[in-house]
């Protein structure tokens, strides 16, 4: 089984926010990027399959050279080999369009990838990658079983689990629960060595286009000032939901 694990390069959520060029641009400077959350847990994932049923782990970044960092850590977790496509993507649909260009070459049987970047939480580039590719999708799956090319995996609904049947080719939207935030691995030093003599490619774009600019950035406004009410103060406290907050 060829697995391609796609890998966004995304801050750090301890990260201050804050964007250049009259609020156009994200302001890199000072800002520790790392593999998205939703990603990583995707590639724990493959690596078990690799290590139980002998897949092939390939990851991908559609990307700068500045995400390189960032892939040679998924090496180092344990993949095979890396992809880079050598483009700044501006939307959702050009990262897809470029993603389904090298699944196609790669021949590859599952797709996994987070639900969405810890950046843009978007939730759009899994479902248009299937689109794309004429894969099966699942999106927010929580467990994922192959056996041949038959699949079982679970996803998170409203109130609980389903659990579905289908097959490969397939693409996969992950989050925590595909693994457990415990079984997430942290390189040692010799995959950090081993990594650094791993393949990493760097391929030229496609020409996906994106279909969207961003016009600006805004930051949430500030929190106000907090209010303390006594515990044994329920009248001011009613008053102020009722007459301040107005959410009662």
């Amino acid at each position: 089984m060829k697995i391609l694990v796609c890998i966004s390069h995304v801050p750090d959520t301890t990260s201050k926010i804050n964007f250049t060029d009259s609020d156009t641009k994200f302001d890199t400077n000072g800002v520790q990027f790392v593999i998205n959350p939703y990603d990583e847990f995707c590639l724990t994932r493959a690596m078990w399959f690799k290590e139980k049923q002998g897949a092939t782990v390939t990851i991908v970044n559609v990307g700068g050279a500045e995400t390189e960092p960032t892939l040679r850590k998924a090496l180092a977790i344990g993949a095979d080999d890396a992809i880079r496509v050598n483009v700044n993507p501006t939307d959702g649909l050009q990262v897809a369009k470029e993603l389904a260009a090298v699944v196609k070459n790669g021949g590859y049987d599952l797709v996994l990838a987070g639900k969405e970047s810890a950046d843009y939480n978007g939730q759009m580039v899994p479902g248009m990658l299937a689109s794309l590719t004429d894969f099966n999708f699942i999106n927010g799956c929580v467990g994922i079983e192959v056996d041949g090319t038959a699949v079982t995996a679970t996803r998170e609904i409203d109130g609980g689990n389903e659990t579905l049947s289908t097959s490969l080719p397939l693409v996969i939207g992950g989050q925590k629960g595909v693994v457990e935030e415990k079984d997430l691995r942290i390189p040692n030093m010799r995959g950090i060595m081993m990594a650094r003599k791993k393949p990493l490619q760097v391929i030229e774009p496609v020409g996906g286009e994106a279909s969207t600019s961003v016009q600006s950035f805004e930051k949430p406004a500030p929190k106000g000032a907090v209010k303390l009410v006594d515990a044994d103060n329920v009248d001011e406290l009613i008053s102020l939901l009722h007459n301040e907050a107005k959410v009662i």
